[in-house]
């Protein structure tokens, strides 16, 4: 999807890198400990850029944020450059492109082109009721179809219930944390840091049967909270009269039912599947199984485009444009983040040996509660995905010793990525999308901050709650 000549960009660089004069490809890898926080910079930079860009200047931000994320790119491939060489450099951007990059970004493209073919249509009153029963829905479904696809499913029959409310960003708030975030934390379809957890080995179904009592709970609290507050606001609203009969709540497009149910077993066939055939792309190995599944769920994609009715996308308002942004900017991520991850890999020895050790007590045991809190508030500015792979790593990055030695580490981490998502636009994928469609319908968003501190004062005592009271044996919160 990325513009032809930012491909033949990406081609001329890679030709550079690959003539300068070096003797290892990735096999020499990174040695982060001799690497200083500078090297973060871009990733930092790109990071902020994300978070004030829409904010501070949003029309060239529009135009022009694959550009800003291509300069921050290449401003974190250039250091490593001085740094490891170019062989180096091209070794370990291949590794990020093709064994981080690609299976995540096709996985999000897949959910979201099938999602913006189910068109639910019909005449539902925004009722604390009908409210409360899409917020319920939605959240069920978000770890079945992703937070992207429930997301971009519900959010206009939600809409057009509520807007003859006066008092009703309350409803879209919500439905940004529950369906958009916390409903996402089962399995590895439903927000993106769990899938790059699934990419690093985690098994499909761990955190189904690690954290779906906490999700539950925070679910039923929330939902609950909604009641409250939806309830008070609607009788305060006068009475609306309808002049024709509500029409019957009809879903169309229902071959992409199936063609979901096909992604998801695309996914579990890769995990199950293991042929033993890998290729090797200048040091990266490129599993068989891992190349079936993305071509299967282009393959699924291409047959969403096919089968769905184009008026089914254009009475969604489906476009290309979010999914395209995502691309951008998350390649951009994957890039930038390559250093900062090399100074986690190394431990003690490294940068951030400081973080390390505010999440590990003096025996060496980590600390869970650290590691829920510190990569639940730097997922809600720094984005969930990329924040969850840092502390993966910092974790020790080894998927058995983490689901088998350190469930609770491992859930601490899924968890505050998940869960904190909520707390800004920026926290999640579907957070701006979902903002950006409300608004584009009349309905009166909060700003940034306004809705860093509506959704901080629900979220906070919940997270405080979870942290004083641990609800399973898992989690001890040393």
């Amino acid at each position: 999807m990325l513009p032809r000549r930012l491909a033949l960009s990406s081609v001329f660089i890679a030709a550079i890198l690959l003539l300068l004069p070096q003797p290892a490809w990735a096999a020499a890898g990174l040695d982060g400990a001799a690497m200083r926080w500078p090297y973060a910079l871009p990733f930092a930079g790109l990071l902020l850029s994300i978070a004030l860009g829409p904010l501070l200047f949003a029309k060239f931000w529009h135009h022009h944020y694959g550009k800003i994320a291509a300069a921050w790119s290449l401003l974190a491939l250039g250091s490593l450059v001085i740094f490891a060489g170019g062989r180096a450099t091209l070794a370990v951007l291949v590794h990020a492109m093709l064994a981080e990059y690609l299976g995540f970004i096709v996985l999000l493209f897949s959910l979201y082109v099938v999602a913006g073919g189910i068109l639910v249509t019909g005449g539902i009153k925004g009722t604390p009721a009908a409210n409360t029963a899409i917020l319920a829905l939605g959240t069920l479904m978000a770890s079945v179809v992703g937070t992207t696809g429930a997301a971009m499913i519900l959010i206009r029959p939600l809409i057009r219930a509520n807007r003859p409310r006066r008092q009703n960003a309350h409803v879209v708030i919500f439905f940004i944390i529950l369906v958009a975030n916390v409903g996402g934390a089962l399995t590895p379809l439903g927000d993106p840091p769990l899938f790059v957890g699934f990419l690093h080995g985690v098994d499909f179904f761990w955190t189904t049967r690690t954290i779906w009592l906490q999700t539950m709970i925070v679910a039923g609290l929330l939902l609950a909270i909604f009641v409250a507050i939806d309830v008070w606001h609607f009788r305060s609203e006068p009475p609306v009269r309808d002049a024709a009969p509500a029409e019957p709540v009809r879903i169309r497009g229902l071959v992409n039912l199936v063609l979901i149910a096909a992604i998801v077993a695309s996914l579990l066939a890769s995990a199950m599947w293991e042929p033993g055939i890998a290729f090797d792309v200048l040091g990266t190995k490129l599993g068989l199984e891992d190349v079936a599944r993305n071509a299967a769920l282009l393959a699924i994609a291409a047959l969403s485009v096919w089968l769905t009715p184009e008026e089914h996308r254009q009475a969604n308002g489906f476009t290309w444009e979010p999914i395209r942004e995502v691309a951008k900017l998350f390649a951009g991520i994957f890039v930038a983040i390559i250093p900062v991850i090399a100074m986690l890999d190394a431990g003690q020895h490294g940068t951030f040996a400081w973080l390390l050790s505010a999440v590990t007590a003096p025996d060496g045991t980590p600390r869970e509660a650290a590691y829920f809190w510190f990569t639940g508030l730097m997922s809600a500015f720094l984005d969930n995905a990329p924040t969850y792979l840092l502390f993966f790593e910092l974790a020790g990055g080894d998927p058995q010793a983490l689901m088998h030695a350190l469930p609770g580490t491992l859930a601490s981490i899924s968890m505050g990525a998940v869960y904190m998502g909520a707390l800004t636009y920026i926290g999640n994928a579907p957070n701006f999308m979902v903002c950006s469609i409300a608004s584009e319908n009349g309905i009166a968003m909060p700003s940034f901050f306004g809705y860093l501190l509506r959704a901080g004062a629900v979220l906070i005592p919940l997270f405080l709650l979870l942290t004083v009271l641990p609800v399973a044996p898992i989690l001890h919160w040393h």
